[in-house]
């Protein structure tokens, strides 16, 4: 099996530290009704020696994805090796070129049994329970993510682990004021104190993955020495259905007929409000030339600055891209340069 298109992935001994956001595309029914997507965080110098306890990553270890789930064994937050919860695999020399479901179904179960019975344990019929923890492994499977990167130093990261492993890990997600994007906004203001912060204007108040990206460009903008830079991770391609754009509130209103139409018939004021916030504060365009990286290739750089000006997206390369599932990212309405991250150096099959 050949690695495709991913997230870049470095040995620690040569990369420098990073935080990420992964602002992930929604899919499936629920994400057709919510279009809001994912968030989490990837943190390329921690690790975990479970996915409740985290450590300083070793040499060809590619750090840890951590977000905030619901009804995942009552955890609050659960962290996963980046390979396993991209690709539900712990050797990179695993990741498939296409799945199908049935595929998925078995790479993730295989992944379970391996690393995650405590949190999901087999059923009474001695088979993969139901469930949300699904969420924690092979989430390339089942969407295009796009990441906001900035530098992280070994300093930043100790104080994260500290706080993190001290703090009590007991959930309770709630979806408007405590879900996925609160607890990105958490994580990133620990290493960026005050840096993302709510919209009350294209949010109407609620954190969504889309205004946790606005924000953290913003902050590259105002500190270009945080090194801000972007990049995408691809869908893998085959059968399973295709994941959707990610939008914000007053976007999903904007752009969905099926409630826009309805809307302005019976409150025509609202619809109008909807259509300013949006047109304001709500965009964040998703250009073409963003990087893509493959794990273990330590060749594909994929350079490409681009920068965002007031009210146009970000460009790179070439003209900018439309705002499609197929986007790649990065974006804001405000000025902001965003470079592409650096080349991983080349990496090794992770530890476990």
């Amino acid at each position: 099996m050949i690695a495709p298109t991913a997230l870049l992935v470095a040995s620690t001994t040569c990369a420098r530290g990073s935080v990420a956001l992964l602002m992930e595309e929604p899919y499936g029914a629920f994400g057709a009704i919510n279009p809001t997507g994912h968030a989490a965080i990837y943190l390329n110098h921690i690790c975990a020696d479970s996915p409740i306890i985290l450590r300083p990553c070793h040499d060809g270890e590619y750090g840890v994805v951590i977000s905030r789930y619901h009804k995942i064994d009552g955890y609050d937050w659960i962290a996963i090796p980046l390979a396993g919860y991209l690709y539900a695999v712990d050797d990179v020399s695993q990741i498939p070129e296409t799945v199908d479901r049935e595929q998925v179904a078995a790479l993730r179960d295989a992944y379970r049994k391996e690393h995650l019975l405590d949190l999901a344990p087999d059923n009474r019929k001695g088979e993969a329970p139901k469930g949300e923890w699904t969420q924690l492994v092979g989430a390339s499977f089942d969407r295009t993510i796009h990441g906001f990167q900035i530098d992280s130093s070994a300093e930043q990261d100790q104080r994260f682990i500290a706080i993190f492993n001290d703090r009590k890990n007991v959930g309770h997600f709630n979806l408007l004021f405590h879900n996925c994007a609160d607890f990105s906004r958490v994580v990133l203001n620990i290493y960026m104190p005050h840096a993302i912060h709510r919209n009350f204007i294209a949010d109407v108040g609620l954190m969504t993955p889309k205004q946790v990206a606005r924000s953290l460009v913003e902050y590259g903008k105002k500190y270009p020495e945080a090194n801000m830079s972007a990049f995408v991770i691809r869908q893998i391609p085959g059968s399973v259905p295709r994941s959707h754009p990610v939008d914000g509130v007053a976007e999903s209103l904007v752009k969905s007929k099926k409630y826009l139409l309805p809307l302005t018939i019976l409150a025509p004021e609202v619809t109008g409000g909807a259509v300013v916030a949006y047109m304001a504060e709500g965009r964040l365009k998703l250009p073409k030339g963003a990087p893509v990286f493959n794990i273990g290739d330590a060749e594909d750089t994929g350079e490409a600055d681009a920068t965002v000006r007031s009210g146009e997206p970000m460009t790179a390369a070439a003209a900018p891209a439309p705002d499609t599932a197929s986007s790649s990212p990065a974006a804001p309405a405000s000025d902001a340069t965003v470079s592409s991250p650096a080349a991983p150096a080349t990496a090794t099959t992770p530890q476990r």
